[in-house]
């Protein structure tokens, strides 16, 4: 049956609205670098393994594939994946991957890990134990880069998978940790918004008094690196329209380019709206330990997956060159 040609047309503008201009910026910096070392965590499903096997095959990554081999080389089989110049590292079951992976940077075989067919708790579990874990001075943190159709820059989206409810020191890292990966994004101006659910000061929502106390922060050069602003409402911290209307005047309100929620709810839910009703794509990357660690969902595309490994690429990258400043 023929399309109908208000459908064809709505179609070819949704498909223009999402050629991931951002994401294709993001890929082309982290194609020029060297392939990333990075221990893939037991990739023993299609989506982790071809997610594994598509940034090597661009050059994004050069993957340690860290698990059952048989299982591993049988799902390659199943799926046509070729594993050809690809090295498999044994380890008998998810868990042991997991171990196994952090080892393998604790070793410096990888600068890098990359999250298989395993639950995120499994991974991070082995990152945060203290004596052969890869904890940092800093707060473990999630970000979402999410590459938003018809919004002029990439949105760096924090917290939506990691800390439920954090305090107001551990978000001092969060805010740290966000900041440092838009520098090594190549954000020059980075723009922070606090976020809550309204723009002023009320005792009665403990997130607005955080919001104000981390801009007291920035101020006092406890947060370094970019403006911060805050409690803003989403609203009026991404339409410069809607902070004029409330009479907000700052270099961050109506401009931000990074989103801070106040938990972890809060920042899951915003960062789904942005992906299922504005069609935006989220690359998942997890800052604080030693290195980048790569967060693929099997919902992913193939581009946001790959987004995703550009990213960590680019922080480790920036982790090089200036290894006195914790950037993952």
């Amino acid at each position: 049956m023929a399309i109908p040609i208000f459908e064809r047309q709505a179609t070819a503008e949704y498909q223009t609205k999402r050629d991931h201009e951002k994401y294709k910026h993001l890929l082309e910096k982290a194609k020029a670098l060297a392939p990333l070392p990075t221990a893939v965590a037991h990739p023993c499903d299609e989506s982790s393994l071809s997610a594994a096997v598509d940034a090597a095959r661009i050059g994004l990554l050069a993957p340690l594939l860290v698990g059952p081999g048989a299982k591993i080389k049988a799902v390659a089989e199943k799926c046509g994946l070729d594993l050809s110049g690809i090295e498999v590292v044994e380890a008998p079951h998810s868990h042991g991957a997991a171990e196994r992976a952090v080892e393998l940077v604790r070793q410096g075989q990888a600068e890098a890990l990359m999250k298989g067919s395993l639950h995120t708790d499994e991974i991070l579990g082995e990152v945060v134990k203290r004596e052969t874990g890869l904890r940092t001075a800093r707060r473990i943190s999630q970000c979402f880069v999410m590459d938003v159709p018809g919004h002029t820059e990439a949105l760096i989206v924090t917290d939506a998978a990691v800390n439920i409810s954090p305090t107001l020191e551990e978000k001092i890292d969060i805010v740290q940790n966000a900041i440092d990966l838009a520098h090594a994004l190549g954000v020059t101006e980075v723009r922070v918004a606090i976020l809550s659910a309204v723009e002023t000061v009320n005792p009665k929502i403990l997130s607005t008094i955080e919001a104000a106390a981390l801009c007291k922060m920035a101020d006092r050069g406890q947060i370094k690196g970019g403006t911060l602003d805050g409690p803003l409402a989403l609203d009026n911290a991404i339409s410069a329209e809607a902070a004029s209307i409330k009479g907000i005047r700052s270099p961050v309100a109506g401009r931000a380019n990074v989103l801070v929620a106040p938990d972890l709810e809060a920042g899951n839910m915003l960062a789904k709206s942005l992906s299922f009703l504005a069609g935006a794509d989220a690359a998942g990357i997890v800052l604080g330990a030693r290195v980048p660690i790569i967060l693929t969902s099997r919902a992913d595309s193939v581009t946001t997956r790959l987004a995703s490994c550009a990213v960590a690429a680019l922080v480790a990258k920036a982790r090089r060159e200036n290894p006195a400043k914790a950037v993952a």
